[in-house]
């Protein structure tokens, strides 16, 4: 009898699209597993490729599946969702998935663990499906998904934890001024659009700063420029984005 914990029905639908974001559904709660899936196989663009009921499947099933992208409980049985999350995505991770972070629980220390831990999102359950699906989509090319409230809410109780690195500061002298100032609004949680609007220049040149703010920090997205901002002493709590 197969493990109820863990089910692959990536070669059940033969109708499934190559070019599809693959997702893997990883939630100790049947119904809700049941609701995400419903949810994404509903898009032309998402197919589930599996599902776990506990952290331990999640990862076993990650690994052998190679989805692009892992919604992934925080509170589950065997390992929970940030242990999870950092067998998967974390610095010790060969071959890191994208993970996004959905959970009942809006607790800043889960934000923080999860986002240390290398998830590339976080999004609460409360979320209407047309979020989750942008969440699916946004972590699938490779953006971080951290909503500016969350991000703000995170800074305020948790970056004064993040002490500088002076063996990473150094990075900085890399970055242009400007490269700089556009560091500094990721950090404070404002989106492409807001910090186009905060510089005067168009969305499209923030992303093009953001891309090689990232290649040259050698970081993954903007969550992991944000903790960056503040290890570095770039920016500290209570900065004025302004």
């Amino acid at each position: 009898m197969s493990d109820p914990a863990i089910s692959d029905p990536a070669t059940s639908d033969p109708g499934t699209s190559d070019a599809a974001i693959r997702v893997l559904v990883c939630d100790d709660q049947a119904l809700v597993r049941t609701g995400f899936v419903t949810i994404f196989n509903a898009q032309p663009d998402i197919t589930v490729v599996g599902e776990a009921g506990d952290g331990r499947a999640a990862v076993e099933l990650a690994e052998r599946l190679r989805p692009d992208v892992v919604v992934m409980d925080v509170r589950m049985p065997l390992m929970d969702g940030i242990q999870a999350t950092t067998r998967l995505a974390g610095a010790g991770a060969t071959e890191p998935v994208k993970v996004l972070v959905v959970t009942t629980f809006n607790v800043d220390e889960y934000v923080y663990r999860a986002l240390r831990a290398g998830a590339s999102g976080f999004l609460l359950k409360d979320a209407s499906p047309r979020q989750l699906i942008a969440a699916i989509r946004t972590v699938a090319r490779g953006d971080a998904l951290l909503a500016p409230e969350v991000t703000r809410q995170l800074i305020g109780r948790y970056a004064a934890r993040i002490r500088p690195a002076k063996s990473e500061a150094g990075a900085l002298r890399q970055l242009t001024p400007r490269e700089r100032d556009v560091l500094r609004l990721v950090a404070a949680g404002m989106s492409n659009s807001e910090i186009a609007a905060a510089l005067v220049v168009g969305s499209e040149t923030v992303k093009t700063y953001v891309s090689r703010i990232l290649a040259k920090l050698g970081l993954r997205d903007r969550v992991q420029a944000v903790v960056y901002a503040y290890r570095t002493g770039l920016v500290h709590p209570g900065d004025d984005p302004s």
